[in-house]
């Protein structure tokens, strides 16, 4: 599984990103852990494709305000096909759902992101 996930999470993320994670004796149980479930697990299973799953993500992220994470799943989802106006769709979803402050939050999060693209 860790294989699996290892392929999957630089497919997603890329590899830059995974290359400049910190893995060292405090942190490697962790990354293995990440790599073989959240990437080798569940983000492997057919019963999803990943801009599906993105989606998903990017709507639990906002409304629980994990803004770092956020952030590199707003570059994830691009890589995984979906474009700045759905991210906006689904930004628009998480203000009816999560409130609107968790939404105003990820719009700006999502900005910062989008301004460091151009």
């Amino acid at each position: 599984m860790f294989d699996e996930g290892m392929k999957v999470r630089r497919e997603v993320l890329g590899d830059e990103y995974v290359d400049q994670v910190p893995v060292d004796e405090f942190t490697k149980e962790f990354q293995d852990l990440i790599t073989r479930y959240a990437w080798g697990e569940i983000w492997s299973r057919d019963g999803l494709d990943r801009r599906t799953r993105s989606c998903i993500t990017l709507a639990m992220l906002a409304a629980l305000h994990h803004d770092d994470e956020l952030a590199l799943h707003v570059r994830a989802a691009l890589r995984n096909g979906l474009t700045r106006d759905d991210i906006k769709e689904i930004l628009l979803q998480v203000a009816i759902y999560a409130g609107v402050p968790a939404a105003n939050r990820a719009f700006a999060v999502a900005a910062r992101v989008f301004a460091t693209l151009e």
